[in-house]
């Protein structure tokens, strides 16, 4: 189809023009899902002493086998007051720190007391079950590499490695504009020709779950006045998403008011089902998206396009959508000879790895039975069809 653009380039056009946000400073209690601007490294060496990786008997490895006095015991946060002497053993609790002197530890099922003697049956090696010190991460290290998200176990690794506070991008702020005449707030009673807005939920709630501060403005009427003033609100923030108004209906008065208040179009229209008519755009560092109304195409987009832009804001260095590998269930699937399509799936685990389902009722309006899909499958353009069983790509719907 003439003037659409494949996936890869619109999405190649929005991150060349998304740039990372300024860095500030944020605790560790605070940073979960943030991406690190700067490359965290090590206070310490990790672990910072050699520790005792079971419960046991530090010794030294020549003294073995044989039979040890037990001189003292060391529970983990109290080391040994003296260094172990030739011919003798400590008890060691896992974590303890391993005393100067000794090579090794001998696991506790692995020896026979006597009282306060240890007889050892096998002899050992220097360094067995010894974790030594910095054998993690030294001290200067890095930890977590700028462009990388914090997760609890990255987060973890910051405090173990002595970090209280990493520097990440901004959080973005997100302002998400719902425009059509005729929608209503839920609860409120519907008149002729009139629906409920549900892509203002979707889209917030798609957003402040890749990490922004989102501010959802009323919906607004087919009115250039109407629409002229909540634009201009909007295009405060760092990220705008507009649902409905962008295709070539005399209603449709996002771009053009979008382009009286200085946006400059990126591009409009990608070889996408669903959601074909989407702009982007940008004012400044703002990026502007103006979605489809319908909910799953608006769905659709911000995975593909949105979430992408988004996550440059916050200065990831792989923002793209990660596609996973499975198998089509469920008879053969159709391809469209112009558009890839976005096929919402249901996603189940065998012990040939990941299936999937796509759901009956795949229209861009059918919101109610898009909200039963785990996945998103990509069925490329072609004129042929996927067979039952065949291998593609799926993206995880959070």
């Amino acid at each position: 189809m003439a003037n659409l653009l494949s996936i890869a380039e619109a999405q190649r056009l929005i991150l060349e023009r998304a740039q990372a946000l300024p860095a500030e400073t944020v605790v560790l209690e605070e940073a979960a899902g943030r991406v690190v601007a700067e490359a965290a490294t090590a206070e310490i060496d990790l672990p910072p002493f050699a520790s005792s990786a079971m419960d046991g008997y530090a010794v030294r490895a020549a003294d073995t086998p044989g039979r040890l006095p037990v001189v003292a015991r060391i529970a983990a946060g109290r080391p040994a007051a003296e260094e172990l002497s030739s011919g003798a053993a400590m008890g060691i609790a896992t974590g303890g720190v391993v005393p100067a002197g000794a090579d090794a530890v001998v696991p506790v099922e692995n020896v026979v007391e006597h009282g306060n003697e240890v007889e050892i049956l096998a002899g050992v090696e220097a360094g067995t079950h010894v974790r030594p010190r910095g054998g993690d991460l030294g001290a200067g290290e890095v930890v977590v590499a700028a462009g990388t998200t914090l997760t609890p176990a990255r987060l973890g690794a910051l405090a173990a490695a002595g970090v209280s506070a990493v520097r990440c991008a901004r959080r973005p702020r997100a302002a998400v504009l719902p425009t059509g005449t005729e929608l209503r707030r839920p609860g409120e009673p519907l008149g002729p020709g009139e629906i409920y807005e549900a892509n203002g939920l979707i889209l917030s709630a798609q957003l402040r779950a890749a990490g922004a501060d989102v501010e959802v403005l009323p919906a607004v009427g087919d009115d250039e006045a109407a629409h002229r003033a909540a634009l201009e609100q909007a295009l405060a923030a760092d990220l705008v998403v507009t649902s409905g108004g962008v295709s070539v209906g005399p209603h449709d008065l996002v771009r053009r008011v979008e382009a009286e208040l200085g946006v400059e179009e990126v591009f409009w229209r990608v070889a996408v089902k669903p959601g074909k008519p989407l702009a982007f755009g940008v004012r400044g560092g703002t990026l502007v998206f103006g979605l489809p109304g319908n909910p799953v195409s608006a769905l659709v987009g911000f995975e593909l396009f949105v979430r992408p832009g988004l996550r440059a804001l916050e200065g990831a260095t792989d923002p793209l959508p990660r596609f996973e590998r499975g198998r089509l269930t469920g008879g053969p699937r159709p391809q469209s000879p112009e558009r890839d399509e976005l096929v919402r799936a249901r996603l189940s685990s065998s012990k040939a790895g990941a299936t999937l389902e796509p759901l009956a009722g795949q229209e861009s309006h059918m919101i109610a039975r898009a909200a039963a899909a785990d996945a998103l499958v990509f069925v490329p353009r072609g004129e042929g069809e996927l067979a039952d069983g065949a291998l593609v790509d799926f993206l995880r719907l959070a």
